[in-house]
């Protein structure tokens, strides 16, 4: 019996066993048709849940990177998932059950109602980024011209449209009576989009 997702990474609170025989084997018989896939994983965990697929045999994904935050008397960094709440792991159609299976795993991520595969160029793509040691931090998947929400900050609660300005990303908000906007310079970071998810994506 291998040692447990508590004994690896204590601070999670899971609990689980494994056979490394068959981890070594997985790692030696990569099978056919293994794709990577989005995991829809238990909130502050990905780290340590991507650990356990890595050590149980899988490839996986989980970038970081490290954020200020503000304490009571200093201000210290932290490491933070770039996908809050997702990682990226490699497996066959045949293995979703177990990889499912795994404590603190929630969902393969699904579109129309089966596993979505993520495509090789993204995953290798984020590979190189995160290969290449340069500071990372999440930016919202938005294009010039989405309906995006301030969601922190001064503008928190405000919605408008991203505009893509000389010095970076701009909120405009117009009144339409008057036919006249305003620009204020935003934080990737606190904002949104508002616009509807795609139909069957979970």
């Amino acid at each position: 019996m291998g040692p447990t997702l508590r004994e690896l990474c204590p601070e999670t609170g899971l609990g689980a066993s494994f056979n490394v025989a068959e981890a070594d084997n997985r790692m030696t018989n990569v099978g056919h048709g293994v794709r990577w896939y989005a995991l829809h994983v238990r909130h502050q965990h990905e780290r340590q849940i991507e650990k356990l697929l890595r050590y149980q045999g899988w490839a996986t994904l989980a970038p970081m990177y490290r954020s200020q935050r503000q304490w009571s008397d200093r201000v210290k960094e932290i490491e933070l998932p770039i996908f809050a709440g997702y990682i990226f792991c490699q497996f066959s159609p045949e293995e979703r059950t177990r990889v499912e299976d795994t404590p603190g795993v929630l969902q393969v991520v699904k579109f129309l109602g089966q596993p979505a595969a993520i495509e090789e160029h993204e995953i290798a793509g984020i590979q190189a980024v995160v290969a290449s040691k340069v500071r990372l931090t999440p930016w919202p998947y938005l294009k010039v011209g989405d309906r995006v929400r301030v969601e922190r900050g001064p503008l928190r609660g405000l919605e408008g449209t991203l505009l893509r300005g000389g010095e970076g990303p701009r909120l405009v908000v117009g009144v339409e009576m008057l036919q006249r906007s305003i620009a204020a310079e935003v934080d990737p970071e606190m904002v949104t989009p508002l616009r509807a998810r795609a139909a069957g994506v979970q």
